[in-house]
């Protein structure tokens, strides 16, 4: 389809308030914002065609049903899966909203349309053994001070459940060594502290008096070998080769390791709120998910220990 929608500039000028909202007040990360932009920016595409002419804000007071779900369908004939399809929903209705609440325009339509269902998903934890292997392994898969960063990253991640994006922002400064804290920066620029082991302490320590480059309070704690905040795509590069060396599946990511913290945590008796605030999470629901997994772990347990459960 193409990007070329013809659009007045009244609708112009709504979606670049729009955006700049999201930017400054709703103070969400540029992926987020892209994703919005790019959701609504696709359906002024397709309305533009299906209308045959320029719109503007009169077509949108004057959006119906039946176009909202022709785009609907349009998306669907693109493949775009139901996560995808919800995701752009969401981001109209958000666009929507932001007109509405700014006395701009009210329409409604978009409430009426059912949101595509989306399959649950289950994490995919490692297990106990699993984790600490590949964390030691991190240690020797390489011989240069490189590695004691890697070994620091992954256990931060494990040992703290952090987003691997939250771990690769923290600064020197964020380390409240003496309070054997951290101050990290979430989703929507939420700020939370959070506790880390001992052994963590020590594998950052060890790694900080391996790297070379000089420390300054403002200085990213993990850096890669050009001195340079290190970026998402070498910390999985990274897991994804030790990940090679242990023939571990293709799941095993940065992620999962905080999958893994969470679940472990779970199995150990820590309650959900508890959790939830360690994760960052805003919503318990979010949280909750884990104990499907837990569940699962246990029906598996009990079928390998019970004699009724092994195969004959």
């Amino acid at each position: 389809m193409s990007s070329q929608f013809r659009c007045a500039a009244d609708l112009l000028n709504a979606r670049d308030q729009w955006i700049r909202y999201l930017k400054t007040e709703r103070r969400l990360s540029p992926h987020t914002v892209r994703a919005y932009q790019t959701d609504l920016e696709h359906f002024l595409n397709f309305l533009s065609l299906y209308e045959g002419q320029e719109i503007s804000l009169s077509t949108l007071a004057a959006l119906t049903l039946r176009q909202a779900r022709a785009w609907l369908a349009q998306k669907a004939a693109e493949n775009a899966i139901s996560a995808s399809r919800a995701r752009s929903l969401s981001s109209l209705r958000n666009f929507f909203a932001f007109l509405d609440e700014g006395g701009i325009l009210h329409n409604p339509v978009l409430n009426l349309l059912a949101t595509p269902k989306i399959p649950a998903k289950v994490p995919r934890p490692l297990e106990v053994t699993q984790a600490f292997t590949l964390l030691e392994t991190a240690l020797t898969a390489k011989d240069d001070w490189t590695a004691h960063r890697d070994y620091a990253l992954f256990s931060l991640l494990y040992g703290c459940g952090l987003r691997v994006s939250e771990a690769l922002n923290l600064d020197i400064r964020d380390l409240h060594i003496e309070d054997g804290m951290l101050r990290v920066m979430g989703k929507g620029n939420k700020q939370r502290m959070v506790p880390y082991l001992d052994t963590v302490a020590t594998r950052i320590a060890r790694y900080r008096a391996h790297c070379p480059a000089p420390e300054t309070p403002d200085r990213p704690l993990f850096i890669g070998v050009k001195g340079q905040r290190l970026n998402q795509g070498m910390a999985q590069k990274s897991l994804r080769n030790v990940r090679a060396l242990l023939g571990l599946p293709a799941t095993v990511t940065p992620h999962a390791l905080r999958h893994s913290f969470a679940t472990h945590l779970l199995g150990e008796g820590m309650n959900l709120r508890e959790i939830q605030e360690l994760l960052g999470h805003a919503s318990l629901s979010t949280t909750q998910r884990y104990t499907d997994v837990d569940y699962k772990t246990l029906i598996a347990i009990h079928k390998k220990a019970h004699p009724r459960g092994r195969a004959d």
